[in-house]
């Protein structure tokens, strides 16, 4: 079952419970998938791209629930918390800062990496590595830590 009817069926789940919150999570990613389908310059929907999708509903999520709670409105930031719950539970178990730092030391070992100056050089290895299993900021954060 591909994302697409895994969304339908807990629309469907959501309507029948009434659970307005998750219900509104789901039909922002089914309205995400509906925008792909539409895109002529994507041929096809590989699992890669439904995740970079969730992925950006997520970091969407996370910006506007600090952006509200910096203004004070905390209903508004606990209903975009409630929705990336939602949503983060169609990607991929996200690795911890450990596992994510032991993967790094592999990567620098098997390619010899040995400085700041190579840092574009190991992201783009960490980012096919970790695609969808970890979130790039705290990537990028490890890897400085460890070619300073």
């Amino acid at each position: 079952m591909n994302l697409e009817e895994t969304i339908n069926q807990d629309i469907k789940q959501a309507m029948l419970a009434k659970d307005k919150e998750t219900l509104e999570a789901l039909r922002a990613v089914k309205s995400a998938i509906l925008l792909l389908k539409t895109d002529n310059s994507i041929q096809a929907i590989t699992p890669e791209i439904e995740i970079k999708t969730l992925q950006k509903l997520v970091k969407q999520r996370k910006e506007s629930a600090e952006m509200y709670k910096s203004q004070g409105r905390e209903d508004l930031c606990n209903e975009e918390l409630a929705q990336l719950k939602v949503i983060a539970r169609y990607l991929p178990e996200q690795m911890s800062a450990d596992e994510i730092k032991v993967k790094l030391q592999e990567l620098i070992a098997a390619n010899g990496i040995s400085g700041i100056k190579e840092m574009g050089k190991l992201m783009g290895l960490a980012s096919k590595a970790f695609a969808g299993k970890a979130d790039n900021k705290m990537v990028a954060d490890i890897v400085k830590s460890l070619l300073q």
